[in-house]
C-alpha cells in the first residue's frame, strides 16, 4: 500500500541519507513526516508504483498530497516543511530545475565515497518507531 502520510523515502545504507533522516527527525517538531528506506517493502512498492529502478538509488524521494517529488525538489520541499530558518532554503525553488539538479546529482554520484555507506538499513529506536513505514 502506498504512503498517505507524507514520507521520506531514502537510501537506508547511506551514511549521508541517514544523516538526512536524523536532521529531520531533530528539526521536525510537529512530527510531520513518515519514513521509508528504498530497500524496504513500502519503498520498493513506491518504486514500482512509479516505474523507478528498484536497486539504484540515485535519489531520495517525498511523497506528499499524492505527488511524488525528487533530488532537488524533494530536498528543498523537506526543508520548507522544517519551518524556521530552514524554510528559508525553499527559496532555491527559484532557480531552475537545470540548474538545482545536476548539483544533486554530483552530490548523490559520491556520496558512498565522501560520506560512506553501512552495511544494512538503520534500525529506529523504539521511540522513533512508530514514524518509519
Amino acid at each position: 500500500m502506498l504512503p498517505t502520510s507524507p514520507t521520506i523515502l531514502f537510501d537506508g545504507v547511506c551514511n549521508l541519507c541517514n544523516g538526512f533522516v536524523q536532521f529531520v527527525i531533530r528539526h521536525d517538531a510537529q512530527a510531520y513526516f513518515r519514513f521509508a528506506s528504498l530497500q524496504s517493502g513500502v519503498g520498493q512498492e513506491v518504486l514500482s508504483a512509479y516505474g523507478m529502478p528498484t536497486e539504484e538509488f540515485r535519489s531520495f524521494l517525498f511523497i506528499e498530497d499524492g505527488q511524488l517529488y525528487s533530488r532537488s525538489t524533494a530536498a528543498l520541499k523537506v526543508f520548507r516543511r522544517l519551518g524556521g530558518a530552514w524554510g528559508l532554503l525553499y527559496g532555491f525553488m527559484l532557480v531552475p530545475k537545470f540548474l538545482r539538479d545536476p548539483v544533486y546529482d554530483w552530490v548523490s554520484r559520491n556520496r558512498y565515497r565522501w560520506f560512506g555507506q553501512q552495511e544494512s538499513c538503520m534500525l529506529p529506536t523504539p521511540a522513533l518507531k512508530a514514524r518509519f513505514l
